[in-house]
């Protein structure tokens, strides 16, 4: 296992904690205001983006039919591969205290949730499965509208929510954007290979 909090790490690494934490201080603190501290953390809630997945359910059906089947398929498919990693795989290898329940962080810190994760902090589950997602869609459904790559904002304010909140470190959050942007580019690769390109009314792209 890894322990990011090891002092046996190079220097440099000790750098990049540093400002971790300092990044993390901002975005908790100091960049703080009360439109935020009522909005971003019911952002982290999936039940407020149902009505954006089922969006996304009747955009694939009624658009690309059979192949709009397995386009949601496949990205259901691609949030659990990345939550199985991310939870599973990397949360067991790297061992880090999350800001909510580290002892002495969690003095400073502001928690705006009920209640705090018991599992590693890095990576962020969150970012990572929101980022795949991401990805995925906007690689499969950027010949159909330019509009796909906001898909990157809301995956964006969650990912951000997270840290705002207190339950995870800005260096969490990136791992887990680089994590899942990888996995949505393989699981949009695996997609072409298998169904092609989508188009509107399956034209030609």
């Amino acid at each position: 296992m890894i322990l990011l909090d090891n002092a046996d790490h190079l220097s440099f690494f000790q750098q990049v904690l540093h400002f971790d934490y300092w990044l993390f201080s901002k975005i908790n603190r100091q960049w703080a205001n009360p439109f935020f501290d009522n909005v971003l953390p019911f952002l982290r809630e999936s039940e407020i983006w149902l009505p954006f997945y089922l969006f996304l359910l009747f955009f694939a059906l009624l658009n690309f039919s059979k192949k709009g089947f397995w386009w949601c398929l496949t990205l259901v498919m691609t949030a659990i591969i990345s939550d199985l990693i991310s939870s599973s795989v990397v949360k067991q290898l790297v061992i880090r205290q999350r800001p909510c329940s580290d002892p002495f962080i969690s003095k400073y810190a502001r928690v705006l949730v009920s209640y705090c994760p018991h599992s590693s902090s890095f990576t962020s589950s969150h970012a990572c499965n929101h980022f795949s997602a991401a990805m995925f869609i906007f690689l499969t459904l950027k010949h159909t509208s330019n509009w796909w790559r906001l898909v990157f904002l809301w995956a964006f304010s969650i990912s951000y929510a997270q840290v705002y909140v207190g339950v995870h470190y800005p260096l969490d959050v990136i791992g887990g954007i680089v994590l899942g942007c990888c996995i949505g580019y393989a699981m949009s690769i695996f997609f072409g290979s298998k169904f092609g390109t989508l188009s509107i009314n399956n034209k030609p792209a």
